[in-house]
């Protein structure tokens, strides 16, 4: 299992933002196997975390037209700054 952790400064969020974010979650979800996707903003930072199965879907996402246009306004309009980590689970417990 891998989770990917999208962490950025943002500039502003609008409408567009909302509509286009809950659209590439359901996306990533239905048409790339995201397993799960948990997303936080406090002030002007935003943390979005998602889990995928294997790096051939996180790949295929990143790379797919229409998560490529909201990666560009997000660079454009929605954000200063942001860091993207892809890390391997290698270990889940809960209680």
């Amino acid at each position: 299992m891998y989770a990917v952790i999208f962490k950025a400064e943002v500039a502003q969020f609008d409408a567009e933002y909302t509509h286009m974010a809950a659209k590439m979650r359901q996306l990533a979800m239905d048409e790339f196997g995201c397993k799960e996707f948990i997303a936080n903003t406090e002030g002007d930072s935003e943390i979005a975390i998602s889990y995928w199965d294997n790096l051939d879907n996180i790949k295929a996402w990143k790379n797919n037209i229409e998560h490529r246009q909201a990666q560009a306004k997000g660079q454009s309009t929605w954000y200063k700054s942001y860091t993207v980590q892809i890390v391997e689970i290698l270990r889940e417990y809960s209680r």
